[in-house]
């Protein structure tokens, strides 16, 4: 019997993106990977058997959008083997483990937990920001990590990052609780300043679609899933979310699907 895999992912700066397609290559070199928004994406979690689901951790919470998803295509997860890999800025708690309940609220099978170190996305926070040669060592040791846990896999040992009842307490009263009521709700803090010149990027690559148009003006709704994507890729720094600046943080060359 062939087990088919898919990997599929949420990413902002490109830091899931990164790890989910490495991880998913080591393991099957045939299998897809694909982001949360792509169309094809439900299907593509039908027709697999192990399925690898990546994120940016928020407050030791998965964003809105991955929890979303989950839920409103409960009936795609039944007796699905799932592997939950978390990145992060510094700290995750249980970043794997909240998906991981989810998931098996909706029946699915939870292989493991992975948190990965990566840049921190957030870059409108100076306080934040590294160097490319720092960011670049993260990259490394993340690379090495992702390389040691597909060796363990492939070999039938899952990582358990994140599971467990320590980690579960660990991300609750670490900063969930403390933070649960800025990410309550779809973010509808987003600001974009007079340096928007309507280019229409922002609207374009938004996964939540929450970016307009009027007037050569790009408007916010009120259903940003606080990736950060518009922020990081806005060519004139129009828009922040923690901040008022935009401090430049390490890229990854992105390409977004419709």
């Amino acid at each position: 019997m062939v087990i088919k895999m898919v990997g599929i992912y949420l990413s902002g700066t490109g830091n899931t993106k990164h790890c989910i397609e490495k991880l998913v290559k080591i393991l099957d070199n045939s299998a897809k990977t694909l982001p949360l928004e792509s169309k094809n994406v439900v299907d593509e979690i039908r027709k697999n058997d192990i399925i690898i689901i990546g994120y940016p951790t928020q407050f030791s919470n998965a964003p809105y959008m991955v929890r979303d998803f989950i839920i409103s295509h409960a009936e795609i997860w039944y007796g699905k083997k799932v592997l939950c890999v978390a990145t992060m800025g510094a700290f995750s708690g249980d970043g794997a483990g909240c998906t991981a309940r989810l998931l098996k609220k909706q029946g699915a099978v939870i292989l493991g937990g992975l948190h990965i170190h990566m840049p921190d996305s957030v870059c409108d926070s100076k306080l934040l920001k590294k160097t490319v040669e720092e960011n670049q060592k993260i990259i490394y040791e993340a690379d090495k990590k992702i390389e040691k846990t597909a060796q363990d896999i492939q070999k039938g040992k899952y990582p358990q990052e994140g599971i467990g009842f320590l980690s579960h307490i660990i991300g609750l009263f670490g900063q969930r609780l403390w933070f649960y009521r800025k990410t309550s709700n779809y973010s509808d803090k987003l600001k974009i300043s007079s340096k928007c010149v309507g280019c229409g990027l922002c609207s374009q690559i938004c996964p939540m679609k929450n970016i307009e148009i009027k007037d050569n003006k790009a408007i916010a709704g009120n259903k940003c899933t606080m990736c950060y994507r518009c922020i990081s890729k806005c060519p004139q720094r129009a828009i922040t979310l923690v901040g008022d600046n935009v401090y430049v943080q390490y890229q990854f060359s992105e390409t977004y699907h419709k």
